[in-house]
C-alpha cells in the first residue's frame, strides 16, 4: 500500500491545550508523524509526495468565509499591537441571528468550536498540505490502487463546514469522500477515532450520497461531548445515511470488533463505490487520552475487517498520539488489511 506524505506539516506546531482548567502542551505535535512514519517504515510502505491539488477539493467541503478567514488569520492577528504567540478565541458565537464580524478577535470566535485548535504561523499552509496528502491518496484509488494511506497532519474530523475545532481545520476524510465521489455514486467513510467525527457528520448529515458510520467513546463522558449519540441518523436527505456507535469507556478488543460488525453490515447495505477509513489509532490501550482499550493485535483484527467489506479504501490519518506503541499500531492496522486481500 503506498502512503502519501509531506513534510510540511511540521509548520503547525500548535502548544496551548486547556484540560479541565489546567494549561497544557497539546498532545497534537509533529512528533506524532514521527512514530507513525516509523510505523510505515516497519511496515515497508511506499512513500509518495502529494500532488498540490490546489483549493477546489477544500472548496468542496468548507465555506468560502471560513477558507479566506484561515488564509488571512495569522497575518490580521500579528498586525495587532498586543497579539499573543497563537491564535486562541476568547469567544465563541452561538451564532443566533448573528452577524458575520469583521475584526480577526470576531472571526476566530465564529471559526472555532473551542480552544483546542491554536493557530500559528505555519497552520494554514500545513492544514492545506494535509488536505493535499487526503486529496492524492483518493486520487490513487481512483487511478487503480486497491489501497492508498493518507499522513495527515493536522487531522481533520472535528472540522465542520465553516468551523475548526478539537485539533482540526480543513476535513481531510470528508475531503477525499468528496474527491471520490468525482466517480462513484455513493461512498461511506467509517470513523474509527476515539472520538466521534461530529465535524465529518455535520458536513454530511443532509446528505444521503455519503455514508458517515462513526465508533468512538461515549460522548456522554468524553469529547466531543455533544455530538455522537445513537440517535442522530441525519436529516433530510441523509436521514439514514449516519451511524453513530458509542462505546463504554474502556471498551476493548472483542467490543469493539463486535460495534464494528454493526457498521460493516451497514456499510454493505449502503453499497459504495469506495470508503474512506477516518483512521484513529487512539482508541489504543496506551493512548494518552484513555478512552478506550484496543491493543495492537487488535488493530491487526480491525484492519481485517475493513478490508472484508471488497472496497477500495483510502485511510485518511486522524487521531493517534504519543506512547511508544504508536507506530506499531498503525503498522499492524495496515498489515491487517494487507493480509486480508
Amino acid at each position: 500500500m503506498k502512503a502519501v506524505y509531506t513534510e510540511l506539516h511540521r509548520s503547525h506546531d500548535p502548544q496551548f491545550f486547556l484540560v479541565r482548567g489546567v494549561v497544557k502542551r497539546t498532545t497534537e505535535q509533529p512528533e506524532r508523524a514521527d512514530r507513525l512514519l516509523a510505523g510505515l517504515k516497519a511496515g515497508r510502505h511506499q512513500l509518495v509526495e502529494p500532488t498540490v491539488f490546489g483549493q477546489g477539493p477544500r472548496a468542496r467541503i468548507h465555506s468560502p468565509e471560513y477558507l479566506s478567514f484561515l488564509a488571512e488569520a495569522w497575518d490580521a492577528w500579528s498586525a495587532l499591537s498586543d497579539a499573543g504567540s497563537e491564535m486562541i478565541a476568547n469567544m465563541h458565537p452561538v451564532r443566533n441571528a448573528g452577524t458575520y464580524p469583521t475584526h480577526i478577535v470576531g472571526r476566530l470566535g465564529w471559526h472555532t468550536v473551542d480552544t483546542a485548535c491554536p493557530i500559528g504561523p505555519g497552520t494554514w499552509a500545513a492544514a492545506c498540505a494535509a488536505t493535499d496528502v487526503a486529496t492524492t491518496a483518493a486520487q490513487l484509488i481512483l487511478d487503480g490502487e486497491d489501497a492508498a494511506y493518507a499522513l495527515c497532519r493536522p487531522p481533520g474530523h472535528h472540522a465542520y463546514h465553516d468551523l475548526a475545532g478539537g485539533f482540526c481545520f480543513l476535513n481531510n476524510s470528508a475531503i477525499a469522500a468528496a474527491h471520490l465521489r468525482l466517480r462513484h455514486e455513493r461512498v461511506a467513510i467509517l470513523d474509527v477515532d476515539v472520538h466521534h467525527g461530529n465535524g465529518t457528520q455535520g458536513i454530511f448529515y443532509q446528505r444521503g450520497d455519503v455514508l458517515t458510520v462513526s465508533i468512538h467513546a461515549d460522548p456522554t463522558f468524553f469529547y466531543p461531548f455533544v455530538w455522537g449519540y445513537a440517535h442522530e441518523r441525519g436529516a433530510g436527505a441523509g436521514l439514514g445515511a449516519n451511524l453513530n456507535i458509542p462505546l463504554p469507556i474502556g471498551t476493548g478488543d472483542e467490543g469493539y470488533l463486535q460495534a464494528l460488525g454493526v457498521a460493516r453490515k451497514m456499510i454493505e447495505a449502503f453499497a459504495p463505490g469506495a470508503l474512506v477509513v477516518a483512521l484513529g489509532l487512539d482508541a489504543s490501550e496506551h493512548d494518552p487520552l484513555a478512552g478506550l482499550a484496543v491493543t495492537t493485535n487488535g488493530f491487526q483484527r480491525i484492519g481485517k475487517a475493513i478490508a472484508g467489506l471488497g472496497l477500495p479504501t483510502v485511510f485518511v490519518q486522524e487521531g493517534g498520539y504519543l506512547s511508544d506503541i504508536l507506530g506499531a499500531n498503525l503498522t499492524a492496522v495496515l498489515a491487517g488489511f494487507e493480509e486480508a486481500r
